[in-house]
């Protein structure tokens, strides 16, 4: 498996043999589960990061801008998440996402403009979503070529939002890929990715390939 760069630590060493010893106990340190690199900016993803239109244009997400995430799903009026579905992304942030290095925190009073904005907004409806998907993530606020300060999810309701689904749109939220974006590419199905497959099954989880590439990232 080729290590991504970023992923690397640099290393000093004097001579051949020092430099060998370094470079086993890098390799040491960076082994990890993940099969794939499917964290933007990949091989085969590199496209710069940028404010998208409401809904979206079809390009993945940028990562989030740092591991402290603070999101809100109570909108309210057009796109206020049913009862039934913030527990689901409650609970599912409880279940994948914990585990990484991601620190979650509920925003009750969410920020929409400035340097420090909620950094996802979850709501529920079919504005702007095509006829070929269940949910969008999208960048309202890029702070670089890599990172977003505030993104949004939104899924259509009655039933769509599954934890699966919400899983999915999350890791988008936060910089994962799908496979065919990923370094090695995998199909798109392929179970090594949980719930960044798609189409996503009703409860897969996020999956050890995708906590690694998180935690690589964060």
């Amino acid at each position: 498996m080729t290590v991504p760069l970023r992923r690397l630590v640099r290393i000093r060493a004097g001579g051949l043999a020092a430099l060998a010893a370094a470079f086993l106990f890098v390799v040491t340190e960076v082994a990890w589960a993940a099969v794939t690199d499917n964290m933007y900016p990949t091989y085969n993803a590199s496209r710069p990061c940028r404010d998208d239109p409401d809904g979206g244009d079809g390009i993945l997400s940028c990562q989030t801008d740092n591991r402290e995430v603070y999101y809100y799903m109570d909108s309210g009026g057009t796109y206020e998440l049913e009862s039934p579905d913030r527990t689901i992304v409650s609970d599912m942030l409880r279940d994948d996402y914990a585990p990484t290095d991601l620190a979650r925190h509920y925003d009750s009073s969410p920020t929409f403009s400035g340097d420090a904005e909620t950094d996802i907004i979850y709501q529920e409806g079919s504005t702007n979503i095509g006829s070929s998907s269940d949910g969008v993530t999208w960048c309202n606020d890029a702070v670089d070529a890599r990172r977003c300060d505030q993104q949004y999810i939104r899924i259509r309701g009655n039933g769509y939002y599954t934890p699966g689904l919400s899983c999915h749109e999350t890791g988008h939220a936060v910089g994962l890929t799908h496979g065919q974006q990923a370094d090695p590419k995998l199909n798109q199905t392929d179970s090594r990715l949980g719930c960044l497959q798609t189409p996503v099954s009703y409860g897969t989880g996020l999956g050890a390939n995708n906590r690694e590439n998180i935690n690589g990232a964060y």
